[in-house]
């Protein structure tokens, strides 16, 4: 085996990790193929002979390549791209909870990312905050990668916490959406099923997905009662942006209980898709959402 060849293999060994740090930051699995790729291409042009921490090395030159691509975003006034949930597939669930690369890697594998408001940061927070909160990046090297002190980056993530600390509105594109599904919530927190019905078209559809198997519930009135019946005076609903469209996190005791998506068309609700799996989201949901 050549030298090339073994360098080769030891980047695929972090490929993963990689990737798993440029999707969360980019928001895109084709954005953060591209920065993988381009982070091989500089080790290849570098070679590995003087690099002592390759992990290390490698999370430097592909943290900076996304802060050079969230940068060109904002000069270009692109959209941020949106994240998707998809289906799960249920299995049994560990009672430990995984590290926070595991973590990264477990929600992009199964589909699920939830964020609150992300693209509300500027490319320094976004970048200190996903490489210290989710993967646990001493502030020494997020300043390295930034370009600035360790404290400008303790500060950057800290700004982000607050950003993103549940209950802050969102600024988004379905602020009317959002206004209905506040409205909804409040309503069958308060078990008034006359107010509910008149968020909710009359076909309206609640399809929910736990380890027991799917679940599906039409028309208002049904559905109506399901949220008032099923409503918890200690629950919590936090907002949140789930497949592109309002929905909630909701948690109970500090635990995330339940995914929400709201589908809202002329002012009325017509579908809700819900994930319920308490220790699946205790893995999977990152611990500043709660």
């Amino acid at each position: 085996m050549t030298e090339e060849d073994e360098l080769a293999a030891e980047f695929q060994t972090q490929r993963s990790y990689l990737h798993a740090i440029a999707y969360r930051m980019l928001g895109s699995h084709a954005d953060a193929d591209d920065a993988v790729q381009e982070a091989w291409l500089r080790l290849a042009r570098t070679g590995g002979g003087d690099i002592e921490d390759l992990r290390g090395w490698l999370t430097t030159v592909t943290s900076r390549i996304c802060l050079d691509t969230l940068r060109r975003r904002g000069v270009r006034g692109e959209q941020p791209l949106e994240l998707e949930v998809g289906a799960l597939a249920w299995d049994a669930a560990g009672g430990s909870r995984v590290d926070p690369e595991e973590e990264a890697v477990l929600a992009d594998s199964l589909g699920l990312a939830l964020y609150v408001v992300m693209d509300t940061l500027t490319p320094a927070e976004r970048v200190a905050f996903v490489l210290h909160d989710v993967f646990e990046v001493p502030f020494d090297a997020i300043a390295a990668v930034l370009g600035r002190s360790t404290a400008a980056a303790k500060m950057l993530a800290s700004r982000a916490r607050g950003r993103l600390r549940p209950g802050t509105p969102p600024a988004d594109a379905h602020a009317a959406a959002r206004d209905v599904v506040d409205a909804f919530l409040a309503a069958a927190g308060r078990g008034d099923v006359a107010a509910l019905l008149t968020m909710l078209a009359p076909e309206v559809e609640l399809r929910t997905q736990s380890p027991a198997g799917p679940t599906v519930i039409r028309g208002a009135d049904r559905v109506a009662a399901t949220a008032s019946t099923y409503a918890r005076r200690d629950a919590l609903a936090h907002p949140a942006l789930v497949n592109g469209v309002p929905g909630v996190l909701i948690t109970v005791g500090g635990r995330p209980v339940t995914v929400l998506a709201f589908t809202v068309a002329n002012g009325v609700i017509t579908t809700i898709l819900g994930l319920t799996a308490p220790t699946r989201l205790g893995q999977i949901v990152p611990s500043w959402a709660t």
